[in-house]
């Protein structure tokens, strides 16, 4: 089944190929006659949201490629929290849309291996001065960021994340208040305060003191807990070891890192975590929890409790307990240099990857809407919307953004996923300001702070492009699923056994594919680098 699939991939490839040199309908930057793509959006069925294939920013950017290029775009929705498997299957079938994205590199080489990707770099070459707002925003060197260094093929390109924090530890200012204690600078203050909230349920709930959860987590056990398993990576490790074992963008390779899951699940078997998490694959009914006031303290996006507005964590927990309750941002957990690390992805590269199948019949108008929709203008718009519907501009300049209903609703944040090409606010000087005010409701310094938090004593690790790591493509999905599997089972093991139930988990890891990709990361970085990196 796998060689036809490649043998229909590849003829649909050729197919291609004919005009990827020139393409006599293309004249003084716009086609002659009317072009047709379709393009991929997520789709993350919003109570209250609108479709994602046809609301007022759809019909902006079809407005504007057909104004501007004489293309016609129509989108086709793909499952937020399924893309992997929706992209998967639409690709198996030779249906997917012409322009593709997903945060997965090895979904794309998996296919690109089949003969199921356009080489870009053919496109590239030819048509670069087309594509001045793209290098704008990522940077000219940045077209060939994943440029094979033997081959000199390039199948994806990398979106840029102007603002890379990543993850922020929050807990109730207000609880920490009425037990007069400080906000935890330390690990060991951090483990106090939530022994602290355990033993005064009673005090702090009343008549709920059951449902008391001092810290929370999800089955994301790696995204969830990142600061504190990192905080116990030796500080002096070297970039080259952090690629050969950074793969997996929770970290769970690194140094050391067992050890973090090791305090994890001390804290468990002490009741300071959410005895539940296990049960739950959605994170509907923790953010009630959280919205009802019943947790303390947890690890998440930086942003995480400001999101949706008037539905937001941040919001709930106002009306459900009083003005008073709060999640402030706090930054404690300090690795063995007395340093709170923050390992953060690059500027370019960390985020989401576009692409085209090779069944995309227009690759260069499909190359045009990513121009287009890298264009700071496009992005101003997008993310900002409707003045007076969706912002205000301040005195200084900055963006109030407003809680928007009904046409003018973003079914994600910034309407990211119409920016493909572009994850965070990207409003030139006016950024930092408005992302204080991007949150209504929220005070802008508990914003700066929090952000602020994700990114201090941040580590980017060095971009080594050793070109396809064959191990890759075909266990992204799966070694993910084993991950989170073992953590899980590991956080919630008794003390005595979870020396055992993570060694056998990462055993089952290393042998699905795991090892495979350390190796040929290793290999892969001596043949082009000439470094050696010891297994």
């Amino acid at each position: 089944m796998k060689r036809i699939l490649a043998l229909v991939l590849a003829l649909a490839l050729l197919a291609t190929l004919t005009t990827v040199f020139a393409d006599d309908g293309f004249v003084d930057g716009k086609f002659t006659e009317t072009r047709h793509i379709t393009v991929e959006i997520f789709n993350r069925n919003n109570d209250g949201g609108t479709d994602p294939t046809n609301n007022v920013w759809t019909d902006f950017i079809k407005q504007g490629m057909l104004e501007k290029y004489n293309v016609e775009v129509e989108f086709v929705s793909v499952g937020r929290w399924t893309e992997v498997d929706d992209l998967n299957n639409l690709l198996a079938i030779g249906d997917a849309p012409d322009i593709c994205y997903t945060y997965s590199a090895p979904t794309i080489l998996n296919y690109a291996g089949m003969g199921g990707v356009i080489d870009l770099a053919p496109y590239l070459e030819e048509y670069g001065d087309q594509l001045g707002d793209l290098k704008a925003l990522i940077g000219e060197e940045n077209l060939f960021y994943d440029k094979d260094p033997a081959t000199g093929t390039v199948y994806m390109l990398q979106g840029a994340m102007p603002n890379n924090g990543r993850i922020t530890t929050f807990i109730r200012k207000d609880w920490l208040d009425k037990l007069g204690l400080a906000e935890p600078t330390t690990t060991e203050q951090f483990h106090d305060a939530l022994v602290a909230f355990r033993d005064n349920a009673e005090t702090l709930l009343g008549a709920d003191a059951d449902k008391m959860v001092p810290y929370s987590t999800s089955t994301d056990i790696g995204w969830r807990n990142d600061l504190m398993s990192i905080s116990f990576v030796p500080d002096d490790v070297t970039d080259e070891t952090l690629f050969v074992y950074g793969y997996d963008d929770r970290h769970l390779l690194y140094p050391n890192y067992k050890e973090g899951i090791r305090q994890l699940n001390a804290w468990y078997n002490e009741g300071l975590v959410w005895k539940d998490f296990a049960l739950y694959s959605d994170s509907t009914e923790e953010d009630n929890m959280m919205k009802a006031g019943y947790v303390g303290a947890f690890m998440h996006n930086w942003d995480y409790p400001f999101r949706n507005g008037e539905d937001s964590i941040a919001a709930n927990l106002v009306r459900n307990v009083g003005e008073d309750a709060m999640y402030v941002p706090i930054d404690c957990f300090q690795n063995d240099a007395g340093i709170t690390r923050k390992f953060l992805g690059s500027v370019v590269g960390s985020d989401r990857k576009t692409f085209l199948p090779a069944t995309c019949e227009e690759p260069l108008a499909a190359l045009l809407y990513i121009n287009f929709i890298s264009s700071a203008d496009t992005i101003k718009y997008l993310q900002t919307g409707l003045e007076g519907t969706n912002f205000e501009l301040t005195a200084d300049g900055a963006y109030q953004i407003l809680p928007a209903t009904g046409e003018w609703v973003k079914n994600s944040g910034n309407n990211i996923d119409y920016t493909m090409t572009v994850n965070g606010l990207y409003l030139g000087e006016a950024t930092d300001a408005s992302t204080a005010l991007s949150y209504p409701g929220i005070p802008a310094d508990i914003v700066i702070q929090a952000n602020a938090y994700s990114k201090t004593n941040g580590r980017i690790v060095k971009h080594f492009n050793v070109g396809t790591i064959v191990a890759e493509n075909d266990v992204g999905t799966s070694l993910t699923s084993k991950r989170d599997a073992l953590l899980t089972k590991a956080v919630t093991a008794s003390v005595e056994d979870f020396d055992a139930e993570f060694d056998a988990g990462m055993a089952d890891y290393l042998a699905s594919g795991g090892q495979a990709i350390i190796d040929e990361r290793i290999e892969k970085l001596a043949e082009v680098y000439g470094i050696q990196v010891e297994k």
